[in-house]
Formats: structure tokens, sequence, C-alpha cells
């Protein structure tokens, strides 16, 4: 950390505390963030073009730097523990979002061109459920699929953890991989994979096995993949009511008449199923807790949508690469930090009262106190923090998720799924 401070050297006073400040808790406190704005908001000796001078690539290794001390000491001993998820060490959900930038960083971060975006920039995410802590993020150029990062999740998790993704990670090798960590995986089944009967090797025709399916839910023990990628796993599918399945093929002949194809009888029969892969036994992930447990995924959905629609991590015009850089892991780590403020709470919350706290609440109640806390962190940080800390213990009530008796959430689906499997 040291050697990245050089860069506030300066003859004005202001220093990298302030910068830091401005980043995380300065822009989340503004409508409309602006130099302008943040030089006010500190109330410095310095000018607008001094601070815009200040977005070097040594200040945004300074962030990135915090950036990954704050993940690092991110995870809280809190933990929501519900009885399904009790096989499972650590419960991971990894996930991307991208958006659109100004065209003139196309060199740095180019997008897919032509009808879509000159450049463009993509967040690669990871949510760990149980503990509530958010982590491995990178930021890359939109055009790099998701698939070049499906190697690297198996660096974050370890045996005995679940990890749930969709389908731009769906990988061979790298189930192959998990199976062989002692880590288990939830996947959709990607379409067109080679499946073979585990009992008897035979290819597995699937549209012919769910078309002379009868029943509601299809259990296969399969093997995907051919010789180099030999996967063992669970085949679970799912039938969908007739307007699912109808809404389903409608999509697909859309989305394939835009690439001026016709969809196969094959693949619109299959609308009228789910399909998952799982390496995990019967045992521990029976097959009515599969879609509950899948839903988990929404979680980082809501994230992204909170990163977008309250910290603005999409919303930036600069054509300046360090500028953009600085403000995006600036608002990570405010991110970061209200996911540590969440998971106490929400888990504090459901031990207690069986109620969880919403991030969108949090979020926003913690947006409407960011300029008050950063007036008072630049006068006395001790005296904020804990002011800050006592108002939000105080709102938490406010935060709790509103119940609705007709339609549960995930976590509740979950634990009244396995009270129902008990004996």
């Amino acid at each position: 950390m040291a050697k990245v401070t050089g860069f506030m050297k300066r003859k004005r006073k202001f220093s990298a505390f302030e910068f830091v400040l401005l980043m995380v808790v300065g822009q989340m406190s503004m409508v409309h963030p602006s130099l302008s704005g943040m030089v006010e908001a500190v109330r410095a000796k310095i000018s607008r073009v001094a601070l815009h001078l200040r977005f070097t690539a040594q200040a945004a290794e300074f962030l990135l730097a915090c950036l990954k001390m704050v993940l690092e000491y991110s995870v809280r001993p809190a933990r929501i523990t519900p009885s399904a998820l009790d096989a499972f060490k650590r419960v991971h959900i990894f996930d991307s979002s991208s958006w659109d930038i100004n065209p003139g960083l196309k060199q740095v971060l180019p997008g897919s061109g032509g009808g879509a975006s000159d450049a463009n920039c993509k967040l690669q995410a990871g949510y760990e459920y149980k503990s509530g802590s958010l982590g491995f993020f990178a930021v890359t150029e939109g055009i790099k699929p998701d698939q070049a990062y499906s190697n690297r999740l198996v660096d974050f998790v370890e045996k005995d953890d679940l990890m749930l993704t969709d389908l731009g990670y769906f990988k061979l090798s790298v189930f192959q991989e998990l199976t062989a960590k002692g880590v288990y995986f939830l996947s959709k089944l990607l379409i067109g994979t080679t499946l073979r009967n585990a009992g008897t090797s035979e290819k597995i025709d699937l549209g012919a096995t769910l078309r002379s399916f009868i029943g509601n839910i299809l259990e296969i023990n399969v093997i995907m993949g051919n010789d180099k990628h030999h996967v063992p796993c669970r085949l679970i599918g799912l039938r969908v009511t007739k307007q699912v399945a109808n809404a389903r093929r409608r999509k697909l002949r859309k989305e394939a008449e835009k690439k001026g194809r016709t969809p196969s009888k094959n693949h619109l029969a299959l609308c009228d199923w789910t399909l998952f892969v799982t390496n995990a036994s019967s045992e521990i992930l029976p097959v009515n807790i599969v879609l509950s447990l899948y839903r988990l995924r929404w979680q980082i959905e809501l994230i992204f949508k909170q990163l977008k629609s309250v910290l603005r991590v999409h919303s930036s015009n600069t054509t300046k690469e360090y500028r953009l850089k600085c403000e995006i892991y600036g608002k990570l780590i405010m991110a970061v930090l209200i996911h540590g403020i969440h998971s106490s709470l929400n888990a504090n919350m459901w031990t207690t009262r069986k109620m969880e706290v919403s991030f969108d609440k949090l979020y926003k109640r913690i947006q409407e106190r960011a300029f008050s806390l950063l007036q008072n962190m630049l006068l006395t940080v001790a005296t904020a923090v804990k002011h800050f800390f006592r108002e939000i213990n105080r709102l938490a009530i406010a935060c709790i998720k509103t119940r609705q008796p007709s339609r549960k959430t995930t976590l509740e689906l979950l634990e009244d799924t396995h009270a129902f499997l008990l004996p």
C-alpha cells in the first residue's frame, strides 16, 4: 500500500484519504457526480482541473489495492444457514454484467461494434450466499465471453462448496476440475451437450427420451462429454406449464428469426422442460430442492441491479481510462462494505425473527445518508463510523423485506422444502 500512495503528493491540501472518500462515499451521495461537485463536497483547497489530473494509473492502482483489501476482510462470521444447505460449506453464485461506455475508450475496453456498442465494460462478480459476501471482481472488455473466466472460478471454491452458474459459464473441463476437487456444481444443461447413460454408456437421445416420458420429474444418472471431458452427474428434468413452454417457443422462434434460422423440432420440444445437471447426490441435493436452490442465482442479479440503480456503476461519460477505473473501483468498494453490513443484519434478523433484510431498501437508506457520512468522516472518522452504525441498527427494521404469505422468498422455500423431506 505504501508504494502506491505517492501519487497523492501535492502542494495543495488534498489527501489520499479525501480522494478515497470521494470515490467510495462521495459518488454515492451525488445524483450526478461531477468534479465540481466532488471538490465542493470535501471543501478542499483543490480546483476541478487539479482533481481531474489526479486520475492517473497510480490512482487506479491505489483504489484497486483498496478494493482487494476490503474484499479480503469482508467475510463475516454471521451466516444464513437454512437446513437445505447444511451439506455445503459455502454456496457460490457467479455472474457478469456489462454496459456501454464512451466510444472514446474503444481501444481500452472494446465493444462488439457494428450494431452494438464501440466500447463496453464487463464486470465479473461472485456472491457467497451463506456469508453474504461479495468477491471475484474483474473489470474487462465487454466482448470477452464469460466462458473465458470459467477456469478461474475453480480457484475460488473449495471442497464441499456448491457453485451455481448460468449457461454463460458452462464448460465441461471446468465441471471435471470441480468434481476432482470435491466441489459440487448445479447448472442448467447446455442443449447439444453429449449425454451417455451412466450404466450402459449408450448415447442418450434427449429429445426422444423427454417426449416419451409421462411424468413431470425426470432423473437420470448420466455422463456428460466424451473421453477427454468425462463428467458423471445427474440429469434432472422438471416439466413446465404449457404457458411457460409456449412463451419459451415464441422467444426461441424470435431469436432464430433474427439470425435467419429456423429452430429444430427437437429444440422446440425441449421447451417443455427445465433441465439441470449436478454432481451432487440425491441424498444431499434432493430433486425437489433443485429449483428453489437454483433460484438463489437471482441474488446476484439483484446485486447488479443495486450496483446500477443506486451506485450507478454504469454511469460515466469520461474518455479517460484511469478516471473510469477509479470511479468503478470506488463504487465496488462501497458495494462490498454495504454487503458486509447486510450480512450481519440479515443473519441476525433471520436467526432471531425469521425475517430478511432487503438489498434494495438497505442500499437506498445508506444512499440517503451518504453525504452526511462523507462530511462527518472528513471531520473525525471514529465518531462518524460510530454514528453511522448506530443509525444502521436503527434502520434495520425499516429495511426488512415485506412478507407475502402467498409468495414466499427463496430462503423460506428452502426451509419449507427441506422440512417437507424430513421423515
